[in-house]
């Protein structure tokens, strides 16, 4: 049975857990083959051995998704994958970390690090795939934002202005590539249940506002929005969407 993505490779970031980890799932579902980086070894084992034991075919990249060196060792490790097509089709910009407060409660000793990997690391990405599916006419680089980069949140100032940040880039990069027959969508997820509440530190008061909203999503939520924009044909290219729990007045 011909698959949507059959013949395409998929470079994930961020893929260890989460919006990342099912996406990768889900793309190979469709036929692709994918790259999956994170910093963590065994969670990236542990996430190829499942998607080659459904058939599909996957690279494990461990690295940090900030560095310049570091990126361009994972994309270099990427097109000498044979398996892959020594290629990349589509790139997913997903790496990135939370930091719970505002600017005037959150930890300044994280600042640097949430801007390095949440801004700079994925405009690096960006800059490095579009000059790469610019010589090659094709291609989509999907960018994960979130709604506090539209609607920011008093509880994750920080991370809201790097998220603010990539959501200008993205239309940017779009305006840039666009004419060569490259793709790049912003998803922006709404509150969304994984390890990354955790490792951000919010708590009572991030709390209290998922308390009222009802069910939350989950990450296959945002990974289905994914795997829908990279089905459209070619000359259709889905922008922006934001996805968020129905219950979700605010942010």
């Amino acid at each position: 049975m011909n698959k949507p993505l059959s013949g395409k490779t998929a470079l994930i970031t961020g893929a260890s857990s989460g919006i990342g980890r099912i996406t990768a799932k889900l793309l190979a579902q469709d036929g692709a083959a994918v790259a999956v980086n994170a910093r963590r070894r065994d969670k990236l084992n542990e996430l190829v051995a499942e998607i080659v034991a459904q058939g599909g075919i996957a690279l494990p990249v461990d690295s940090d998704a900030s560095g310049t060196a570091d990126i361009d060792e994972m994309l270099q490790r990427v097109l000498e994958w044979d398996e892959g097509g020594n290629k990349y089709d589509i790139a997913v910009v997903n790496a990135g970390r939370g930091l719970a407060n505002g600017l005037l409660d959150s930890d300044e000793d994280q600042w640097e690090e949430v801007v390095r990997l949440n801004h700079l690391g994925a405009a690096r990405l960006m800059r490095r795939a579009g000059r790469y599916m610019v010589e090659r006419k094709s291609g989509d680089i999907v960018v994960i934002g979130s709604v506090v980069g539209k609607h920011i949140s008093p509880v994750s100032s920080v991370y809201g202005s790097t998220k603010f940040a990539i959501g200008s880039l993205a239309e940017a990069l779009r305006r840039e590539v666009g004419p060569y027959g490259v793709r790049v969508s912003l998803v922006m997820p709404g509150i969304v249940v994984s390890e990354f509440q955790q490792v951000a530190g919010y708590g009572e008061e991030f709390n209290n506002l998922t308390g009222s909203i009802g069910t939350l999503l989950n990450p296959a939520d945002i990974g289905e929005g994914i795997r829908w924009l990279l089905s459209l044909p070619p000359h259709v290219n889905v922008n922006e969407i934001m996805i968020r729990p129905t219950g979700q007045s605010y942010p």
